[in-house]
């Protein structure tokens, strides 16, 4: 069992929350990024000859992550979609942009199956594996596969917005800290046979990095919340309360008035969270070790 096969998000959630992420993804990483992408010595394998940048987008979705990245990297690109559900990934390849930032063509393709199956030979030619939300669903053996396969290939790879176990909401209330370490937890939890790294994934993702001879760096991405994302901010406060009292059943009748509360708050415009994740870039030393 994997990742990509008992995680399923709607698309009207993404939809929901692209804006958000758009304005979170850290920016101050582009810059290392874009020294540290290669061209693919077998690119000429692609269905379109200009395509040169090979870039493998991990879990998706409807592909926030491309609309984001492609038309801010020069060059022309092609981009292979990962993802398990069909239907995603016909959505994702209609939406994604046909031009990068130098007006270069983008051409995309998909493939349906098991992100966490990577390997080194199955990403020899890739230029970077990007993925975004993905890292806290991540097994630790999951990721360690991950890391190898990229570390293996010469690959960089971005890895956004993963939860860090943060979430500052104003104004306080006496039950945000019970609420937060009951979803903490949830997010560690044992599901189907699979230990979830949740919170730890961004720290386990940097130093298994490291090992592997890697160049890492970490950027913050929080969402910030207010009140010109009340749909939003509802919709995340019931699945973050709904989490909580999953794994705390006991929480739950002072969970559901604490919920109404915050609801009520995020109506009148009175709420503001800032959600706490991190980006993680790593990127192949150059040849000589030189960092």
């Amino acid at each position: 069992m994997s990742a990509t096969d008992v995680t399923r998000f709607a698309p009207e959630w993404l939809a929901l929350r692209e804006a958000a992420d758009a304005a979170a993804r850290a920016a101050e990483l582009l810059d290392p990024l874009r020294h540290g992408l290669r061209v693919p010595a077998d690119a000429s394998r692609l269905p379109d000859e200009d395509a040169t940048l090979v870039i493998r987008d991990l879990g998706c979705g409807t592909g926030s992550m491309g609309r984001w990245l492609a038309p801010r990297l020069p060059g022309p690109q092609h981009w292979i979609l990962h993802d398990h559900d069909p239907a995603l990934l016909e959505l994702a390849a209609t939406r994604l942009p046909r031009t990068a930032d130098d007006g270069s063509p983008v051409t995309v393709s998909t493939d349906r199956g098991d992100v966490a199956r990577l390997t080194a030979e199955g990403l020899a030619g890739t230029s970077l594996v990007t993925a975004s939300a993905l890292l806290d669903l991540l097994t630790r053996e999951e990721l360690d596969g991950l890391v190898a396969a990229c570390a293996g290939a010469g690959c960089p790879a971005l890895l956004a917005l993963s939860v860090v176990g943060r979430v500052d909401l104003a104004p306080a209330h006496p039950m945000d800290a019970e609420i937060a370490d009951a979803f903490n937890a949830h997010q560690r939890r044992v599901d189907q046979g699979r230990r979830l790294l949740g919170p730890d994934a961004v720290a386990a993702a940097s130093v298994a990095f490291a090992r592997r001879g890697m160049t890492v760096q970490v950027q913050a991405s929080p969402w910030r919340l207010g009140p010109g994302t009340a749909p939003l901010t509802a919709e995340w406060l019931r699945g973050w309360v709904g989490a909580a009292v999953e794994h705390r059943p006991d929480l739950a009748s002072r969970a559901d008035a604490y919920l109404r509360r915050r609801l009520e708050q995020c109506e009148a415009g009175e709420l503001r969270v800032t959600l706490h994740h991190s980006d993680v870039l790593a990127l192949p030393r150059p040849a000589g070790g030189a960092s």
